[in-house]
């Protein structure tokens, strides 16, 4: 199977002028019961913040928080002791395990633009913890190439740990391109368009578009223009959860 889902068919969403978001999934004040996961993949969403502004202390508990940063600087600070600042190029993940409190703010003047993702872990109870790494995923050496950024497999190297058996991937192609991502039937994978356009599996996807699969072997990425996307590789459903 295989869906393709337009930004026009997307949740856009504005908190005052500082905030506006895209939402991939159910979340907040948006709710579609057809909507609400995908494996384990509970949220995502796109997020353009305006300087001097950001998400003050808040909890969470039992979640994996991903943050990719695409664009700008935010600044981490949480209960456990970290206080850090992500860059472009920068992947965070937070395990709330038992619970967890943190901020995410803006403190330049410019545009920050990020990327949040939330898994169910495949573990309840864990203690909560954090890892910050600069993978410089968006670096040109990594053309025609997939740069996984996350994930639950232990056997790649220099990438932020997942308590999900997930792997969260960035790719740049160039037009005329093609990468290709070998998977299995009993997962799913999701592809989100940054820039550009591409054929997935042979349907045509745009920026802001999202084609979720299932059922699939191969997930195949044809840039139809040079383009840069995310791809989340799930199970059907999280073991243990």
């Amino acid at each position: 199977m295989i869906k393709l889902i337009p930004a026009s068919e997307q949740h856009s969403a504005k908190i005052g002028d500082w905030l506006q978001s895209n939402y991939l999934f159910s979340f907040a004040d948006y709710y579609d019961p057809s909507n609400v996961q995908f494996g384990p993949l509970r949220v995502f969403n796109h997020d353009r913040i305006k300087g001097h502004n950001g998400f003050p202390q808040h909890p969470h508990a039992e979640m994996e928080v991903v943050t990719v940063v695409l664009d700008g600087e935010l600044t981490h600070k949480d209960n456990i002791g970290n206080e850090t600042v992500l860059k472009a190029g920068d992947v965070q993940r937070m395990t709330a395990g038992t619970g967890y409190t943190h901020s995410e703010t803006n403190e330049k003047e410019n545009l920050a633009e990020v990327l949040q993702l939330w898994f169910l872990p495949n573990k309840r109870g864990l203690a909560p913890s954090y890892e910050h790494m600069n993978i410089d995923f968006m670096d040109g050496k990594y053309k025609n190439k997939l740069v996984p950024l996350v994930t639950g497999q232990k056997v790649l190297e220099n990438v932020a740990y997942l308590n999900s058996n997930s792997t969260v991937y960035y790719g740049n192609v160039g037009q005329g391109e093609e990468i290709d991502l070998k998977t299995f039937k009993l997962r799913k994978s999701l592809v989100y368009v940054l820039t550009g356009e591409l054929l997935v599996n042979n349907v045509e996807v745009e920026a802001g578009d999202q084609v979720r699969l299932e059922e699939q072997e191969v997930v195949s990425l044809h840039g139809s223009a040079e383009a840069t996307f995310i791809l989340v590789d799930v199970p059907a459903t999280e073991v243990n959860y």
